[in-house]
């Protein structure tokens, strides 16, 4: 993929879209995008922004929007050595992490998936920097992805209490992420 992508999800645990841009740089790759969605009856618009170095590491990432009348800001980034900072205060429980998982969309799978580059029946284990939402703290999300065709990966993240067969239209955008998001065409 050496050219930008863009997809559009609807939300399929409650009403809302998500709009993002995956384009490749000569740094990396920059994960663009913006949901509006409901959140415990609260109406919410985050624009978020990931960027991530050719290997498809998060380097920093931005946040920002509104749930209902609450200002959502968070800037987070990985150091060389592994610490990640959130709003300028170290989060020391991801010690570890080498990629981000932001809550609220489907976007940020795409970076362990190009990074692991699994072949069919190969699996891996990963742990993410999760931004729990509406919460917006850090929390260790471990994953394990499975290669099982070339379009589907099985997925699992036991401490979210989720499993499922994850669907690709590109090489590592989610075209269906089931009980959560599908692309729309």
């Amino acid at each position: 993929m050496n050219k930008a992508i863009t997809v559009l999800w609807r939300r399929l645990d409650v009403p809302g879209h998500d709009a993002c841009r995956f384009a490749p740089s000569d740094n990396g790759w920059t994960l663009r995008g913006s949901a509006v969605f409901l959140e415990g009856g609260e109406v919410c618009q985050i624009r978020y922004e990931v960027l991530a170095d050719p290997a498809f590491q998060t380097q920093k990432a931005a946040v920002a929007g509104w749930i209902g009348d609450t200002v959502v800001d968070v800037r987070v980034r990985a150091t060389d050595n592994g610490v990640w900072i959130m709003n300028d205060a170290e989060q020391p429980q991801l010690a570890g992490c080498m990629d981000l998982d932001l809550g609220f969309t489907p976007a940020t799978n795409f970076l362990p998936v190009r990074r692991l580059a699994l072949r069919v029946g190969e699996e891996a284990q990963v742990s993410a920097a999760y931004l729990a939402f509406p919460e917006l703290r850090f929390e260790i999300l471990p994953q394990r992805y499975k290669r099982i065709s070339d379009t589907e990966y099985e997925y699992q993240a036991p401490t979210a209490d989720y499993s499922g067969i994850l669907m690709f239209s590109a090489p590592g955008v989610i075209a269906s992420y089931p009980g959560l998001f599908i692309e729309e065409r």
